[in-house]
């Protein structure tokens, strides 16, 4: 075996001292930059997960959030650390800015369903469990996703509603207050006395006890039709119970009317009377 010539030695250590030299500090300082700021990162997100939680912000959104900021983070440390030894990262910073516009292009709609989450999540406009009114459709909120809010409505159909259309469009929460008012309609003759059948709504209602005390029951005259006097029932209730007092409300309204001998005109027959007090 050939043996390596003493200069080609000496020159190639002398190489090696001076790449150590001249790399050897920014290379060191590199390494104790990377850990220190990996440690501090891991710190800072823990500490941010807490300020979180502490903030109210839902825990759907929390690690993710956490996790976006940790991983911006270490993207910017690599990039100084880099930087530090050397290396160009003028390229790296374009391929990533290509990339980004190329998916941000591709996931339009997703990204703006992921944007409307977080919105959701954050300001809270409603929550698991109220029941809500998005572009006509009704239902209780079954799970608040990130790019999706699910409901389930009366007639136990999920709805999967994108969360874009939830923020553009308008959110009635009927379970933000705790109570909603009950929008009942019955009919009177003109011939009747209002006051006689307002309060034989009234003592009709008083045995449901869902009906909350207050606000206190609403009976007034709504309009007036070609056959008969249109009454507006306005009690209120949990949004819970809105089904349940529905029909039992009108089903001792009919047995009132019924035991009081309170008529109502038909749409055929239709004879010409007084009117009523």
């Amino acid at each position: 075996m050939d043996e390596i010539p003493i200069d080609d030695v000496l020159t190639y250590g002398d190489k090696f001292i001076n790449i150590i030299k001249t790399y050897g500090p920014n290379l060191l300082l590199a390494i104790v930059v990377l850990y220190v700021g990996l440690r501090i990162i891991a710190k800072l997100s823990r500490v941010v997960t807490k300020a979180m939680a502490k903030a109210g912000i839902s825990e759907n959104i929390r690690p993710f959030l956490s996790s976006i900021l940790s991983v911006a983070m270490k993207v910017m440390l690599f990039f100084s650390v880099a930087g530090m030894v050397g290396i160009d990262t003028a390229s790296f910073v374009a391929v990533l800015a290509a990339a980004g516009f190329a998916i941000g292009l591709a996931l339009q709609g997703s990204l703006a369903n992921f944007a409307a989450g977080i919105i959701v999540l954050l300001f809270k406009p409603y929550k698991v469990g109220d029941w809500i009114e998005v572009s006509d459709k009704f239902g209780r909120v079954e799970e608040i996703q990130i790019f999706n809010t699910v409901m389930i409505t009366p007639g136990q159909k999920t709805l999967i509603i994108p969360n874009g259309q939830i923020v553009d469009n308008i959110v009635t929460n009927y379970s933000k207050k705790g109570y909603i008012r009950m929008e009942l309609q019955v009919s009177m003759p003109y011939a009747e006395s209002f006051p006689r059948v307002q309060q034989i709504i009234v003592e009709a209602l008083k045995p449901i006890d869902k009906i909350l005390a207050t606000p206190p029951l609403e009976v007034g005259i709504e309009s007036y039709d070609s056959h008969s006097i249109v009454v507006a029932v306005r009690p209120y209730v949990k949004p819970d119970d809105y089904w349940e007092v529905t029909f039992a409300s009108y089903k001792n309204i009919k047995q009132a009317f019924h035991n009081n001998g309170i008529k109502v005109a038909y749409s055929e027959g239709v004879e010409l009377g007084p009117i009523g007090d």
